[in-house]
């Protein structure tokens, strides 16, 4: 379908009139201006004053309520102590942190050794 305006000819597609007019239940006429304004061709005075109002605003909002902090409890992996404190046997230790991890001397080095447990593999 050809369509003029301003001086301008358009061509629109028919179906996407014939589209318009089946889905939004509207007359040929609404169809063509729908169509119009969401090709840019006209403007539409109410989805320009959304669209400026949304520049620039942020999508998210900071709650009255504040949020409480969880604690968990953290759990100490017996056999990985046992481990560690089998390797730290007949060296003299620095610091031991969370039962994963000792430091010691040896001469003017520092050195540290953390034992790590990896999960298994997945099949």
């Amino acid at each position: 379908m050809k369509y003029e305006l301003n001086k301008k000819i358009i061509n629109i597609p028919d179906k996407d009139i014939e589209t318009f007019v089946a889905k939004y239940n509207l007359s040929q006429d609404e169809a063509i201006q729908l169509w119009l304004e969401d090709n840019d061709y006209l403007e539409n005075e109410v989805v320009n004053e959304l669209v400026e109002k949304t520049k620039g605003q942020r999508h998210y909002e900071k709650s009255d309520k504040s949020r409480k902090a969880s604690t968990r409890e953290r759990k100490v992996d017996e056999e990985k102590k046992a481990l560690l404190y089998k390797l730290m046997d007949g060296i003299s230790v620095d610091s031991v942190k969370n039962e994963a991890e000792f430091s010691f001397h040896v001469g003017e080095n520092y050195y540290t050794v953390k034992l790590v447990k990896h999960r298994p593999k997945k099949e």
